[in-house]
């Protein structure tokens, strides 16, 4: 990760770096410091700011799209069982 050193001499997560972790954040926990930097970055640059909220928002609006449709009539609605959305899950973390 790029760190830049701040007006104060202070490393921080360079906006790239903050991109990517918000994104990722997305689909899983990060670790205590990573999540402290982006906050840090997040009070000090109202770009990445309105990169997350924009985020948010596109997954919070495709949440209420898929609660809102239904199937066609006549379609049988096949759902995941647990153990392939665990494969699923692993395969996320780690590719």
């Amino acid at each position: 990760m790029v760190r830049k050193r701040n007006r104060k001499g202070v490393m921080m997560l360079s906006c790239r770096d903050v991109t990517q972790l918000i994104s990722r954040s997305m689909d899983t926990s990060l670790p205590l410091g990573k999540r402290i930097g982006v906050r840090i970055h997040l009070l000090m640059c109202k770009f990445c700011e309105r990169y997350e909220k924009q985020l948010l928002l596109i997954r919070e609006t495709l949440r209420m799209v898929v609660d809102a449709e239904e199937p066609p009539e006549g379609a049988s609605v096949e759902v995941l069982s647990e153990e392939a959305r665990e494969r699923i899950r692993k395969a996320l973390r780690n590719p």
